[in-house]
């Protein structure tokens, strides 16, 4: 009996020392399994961030590319409003310039056709002389240049050195329309109101009331302006000028 129980205490022994070894391995696998899918759920999540990242930096990369393709685009469009801006001053210089040069020609054609009648009634003044012409001429071309100061200067000097000229009145006329360019606006009032008293029939006097008005409106007094402009209307009505005048009159209201 006794060799029985140890026959049974020693066959029990055996299969504990047989199912230790099996029972260690089984938990060292579900330890590994574990690791290992916790390492493929770490990969996963780090494979999803790398996408994520390079689906920002592309749509980055694009943005990038539609900035600088609108960039380019700019400056292109930039470039050809300088191009347009440059070719529209150029035309109106030339046209201020032909403009310019045709009045200053016009000017010229009526004098031959139509002389100034003389200051003083009763004492015509002589034709004028080479030299008052010179003078004159040479005013009239620094106008033609745009060189208003010297232009304003020389008129002044052909006043002073030949008052009594026939061509006085349109060097005074020259001279106000200087002075006005140099955007001396009192003075330019001042000069086109000496050929309104001392030559009110000659052929400079509409367009002196014209630039009187102008000048009057560049210094912010528009009720004078509209005034001398309707002056301008009575007084001389079929000139040149006074059909300028109505339009002139409802801008500045």
């Amino acid at each position: 009996m006794m060799k029985l129980q140890f026959a049974r205490l020693a066959a029990a022994a055996a299969a504990c020392l047989f199912l230790a070894p099996a029972h260690a391995a089984l938990f060292g696998d579900d330890e590994a399994r574990k690791g290992v899918q916790d390492l493929q759920t770490q990969r996963a999540a780090d494979a999803r961030r790398i996408d994520d990242l390079n689906s920002r930096l592309e749509n980055q990369t694009r943005v990038q590319v539609d900035m600088n393709a609108q960039l380019e685009q700019l400056k292109a469009d930039m470039a050809r409003l300088r191009g347009q801006i440059e070719v529209l001053t150029n035309d109106l210089e030339n046209a201020q310039k032909r403009q310019k040069d045709f009045y200053v020609d016009l000017d010229g054609r009526l004098r031959k056709v139509e002389p100034p009648p003389p200051p003083e009634p009763g004492k015509p003044a002589p034709p004028p002389t080479a030299d008052e012409q010179r003078a004159y001429d040479s005013g009239l071309n620094l106008v033609k240049t745009s060189n208003y100061k010297s232009a304003a200067e020389t008129f002044a000097q052909f006043l002073r050195t030949y008052p009594s000229s026939q061509l006085a009145p349109a060097a005074q006329y020259w001279l106000g329309n200087s002075l006005f360019a140099l955007r001396d606006f009192k003075g330019a009032i001042a000069a086109q109101t000496r050929v309104i008293e001392l030559w009110p029939q000659d052929i400079k006097a509409p367009d002196a009331m014209l630039n009187i008005s102008s000048a009057q409106a560049e210094l912010k007094d528009n009720r004078a302006a509209r005034a001398t402009l309707e002056d301008l209307v009575k007084r001389y009505p079929t000139s040149d000028a006074a059909k300028l005048a109505p339009e002139r009159i409802k801008r500045l209201r």
